[in-house]
Formats: C-alpha cells, sequence, structure tokens
C-alpha cells in the first residue's frame, strides 16, 4: 500500500527509483514468486510507466527494469530486437550479454557473435566485462567444435561458428532410400539431429529431381551472393512486445477487508 501511495502521488524528479524500489522489495518479500507478489504486473505497469522517456536511455537501471520484463514475455528476443530498434540500453554492456547468452541458449552460435560484436563496435560499458563474456563464448563454441570434430573426424575444415551451428540446404538434392520403395529423406539439423547407427548402412537408389522446365522461378537462398552484414539492422518496432497470459492474478479491491 505504501509503494501505491508513492506512485500514486509521486511528485519527485525521479519517478524509476519508486518504481526499482517497489520492484525489489516484491522480489525480497516474495522470493518464490507466485499470485501473491504478482511481480510480472508490476514490472509490465513499470515500463508502461516509464515508456518513451528517453533520460533513462542509458540509465542501467531502466535496462535491468526492461531485462526482467523480457523474463514475463513469450519471446524474449522480441523485446531485445525492441529496445535496441529504440536505442535503449545500447550503450551497456548487459543488453548485449544477455542478448547473446539467449541465443547462445538457441545454439544461434553465429548471431550470438554478431550481437556480441556490435556491442564492442559501440564500446558498451563496462567494456572490459563485455569483452570477457564474448572471450568466454568464443571458448565455448571451441570445445563444441572440437567434439564436433572428433566425432566426425572426416568432416569439412569449417570455420568455427559454421561447425557449431549447422544449416539446412534448401532446394538441395534429397536422395530416398529403400530398394522396392523409395521413402521420403528427411533433412535434420540443431537438436534434432540423430545418431547414425554405425551398423546399419544405406545406399542412395533415387533421387527426386525438379523438373527440367519449371513453370515458376524459384529463389534460391543458397545461391545469392554478396557479403555478410557487419552490423545489426534496427527494426521499427511499434510497441513492446506483449507479456505472456498472466493467470491467477490478485484483482483490485478493498484494502481494509483483510483479516
Amino acid at each position: 500500500r505504501e509503494f501505491e501511495a508513492e506512485i500514486r502521488f509521486y511528485s519527485g524528479d525521479d519517478p524509476l527509483d519508486v518504481w526499482e524500489r517497489y520492484i525489489k522489495w516484491t522480489e525480497q518479500a516474495f522470493p518464490g514468486g507466485g499470485k501473491d507478489g504478482n511481480l510480472a504486473a508490476v514490472l509490465e505497469r513499470a515500463v508502461r510507466a516509464l515508456h518513451g522517456q528517453q533520460r533513462y536511455y542509458k540509465d542501467p537501471r531502466y535496462l535491468n527494469l526492461w531485462l526482467k520484463f523480457g523474463d514475463c514475455c513469450n519471446e524474449p528476443l522480441d523485446l531485445y530486437s525492441y529496445l535496441h530498434s529504440q536505442e535503449i540500453g545500447t550503450t551497456l554492456a548487459l543488453l548485449y550479454i544477455t542478448w547473446a547468452e539467449a541465443l547462445e541458449a538457441r545454439s544461434s552460435f553465429r548471431k550470438a557473435d554478431l550481437i556480441f560484436q556490435e556491442g564492442l563496435q559501440r564500446k558498451a560499458e563496462p567494456l572490459d566485462k563485455l569483452q570477457a563474456h564474448h572471450k568466454q563464448f568464443q571458448a565455448r563454441v571451441s570445445r563444441q567444435t572440437l567434439l564436433a570434430l572428433e566425432e566426425s573426424p572426416d568432416g569439412d575444415n569449417m570455420g568455427l561458428l559454421e561447425i557449431a551451428e549447422p544449416q539446412r540446404s534448401s532446394l538441395a538434392d534429397l536422395k530416398g532410400r529403400g530398394k522396392k520403395k523409395v521413402r521420403a529423406p528427411i533433412s535434420r539439423v540443431g537438436d534434432a539431429v540423430k545418431a547414425m547407427n554405425p551398423n546399419r548402412s544405406c545406399q542412395p537408389q533415387a533421387s527426386l529431381q525438379l523438373p527440367n522446365t519449371p513453370s515458376f522461378a524459384v529463389f534460391d537462398e543458397n545461391t545469392v551472393s554478396g557479403p555478410e552484414m557487419a552490423t545489426l539492422t534496427a527494426q521499427s518496432w511499434p510497441a513492446p512486445p506483449v507479456p505472456r497470459a498472466k493467470e491467477n492474478e490478485l484483482s483490485a479491491g478493498p484494502w481494509n477487508s483483510g483479516r
């Protein structure tokens, strides 16, 4: 009640301070979360109340509030893209570290490295912390690359991030399996890759090919040439991402009816 009253009647020049203390108190009073703490609703109210105040765009407190709100969203990557497009926290290392870690968790290693490179080019502060996290990220990817090379020693000598993040080739020649009954092939990448059984060998017998004279042009993304973008392209996000559906929230009611 005290925090709600302070927010409602606040007349100072730093409203972010009230919301920050309110959120910290909620986290300490309800460490296990739950409907009683209602932290997601408080975070959503805070970002909406402070939305558009550019004086906080370089404030670590404001960025930390947004990142906590990202944990309440269905797709945190959308929130990071929104912050980048609005130049919120783009001078702070925490944005790029958190963004890259989310991409790394999804095995998007090349995109994660691109995020680190963006932060290093902008010299996000603290720069030494960003550089340390980038080196740790490279070490983790290097270990995974060595493991991949040990499992397939006859593989091509590809680059570091290319091995760590396999790509599905579009419009490639697909070959069926089976002598009497041809089965459609399956191409998997990432977590869907299945381990091959060494006791089983299968030779391709038939190939599925496109007709020689197609009636329409098919775009092949693998044949597009040109240098890869070295920086991120800002997107014009009209509004912050929508948080996930909230359940079991406390509804507003009189404060003097409790026992």
